[in-house]
């Protein structure tokens, strides 16, 4: 499948839903009220999408993955405050367990389409 538009790109896809699954739990009164870590990890879920998006529009493969790099890594932020929103009460076993699962495939397509850029460039011919 040609990618023409950010929309197509698989990681930013499961991306949205990271992010929609975090405003989601982010609403509950209890959490809500903890609004410096609600608005954090709506920011890192929200940039995980967001960077993809971004990168999209780089002039070349290089920024591109510079950008997956910074979604990649703000995957693994929203993991590590998914452990104080349980720690803390805000959520449940099976919300943390779901919305981290989440995460874990947001960030591993992110990687896969990092390292699909990588052998692409790898294998671009030369310029004489």
């Amino acid at each position: 499948m040609k990618i023409e538009r950010f929309e197509d790109i698989e990681a930013w896809q499961l991306a949205r839903e990271l992010t929609r699954k975090v405003y989601s739990i982010t609403k509950n009164p209890e959490f809500a009220k903890d609004y410096g870590l609600k608005r954090q990890m709506q920011e890192a879920a929200g940039s995980t999408m967001h960077n993809v998006a971004e990168g999209f529009d780089s002039e070349t493969n290089a920024d591109f993955i510079r950008f997956l790099r910074y979604a990649k890594r703000s995957c693994t932020e929203v993991q590590s405050q998914l452990y104080v929103a349980l720690d803390e009460v805000y959520i449940s076993i099976n919300e943390f367990k779901d919305i981290f699962e989440q995460a874990r495939r947001t960030r591993a397509a992110v990687r896969g389409f990092i390292n699909y850029l990588k052998k692409y460039e790898e294998q671009k011919p030369l310029k004489p």
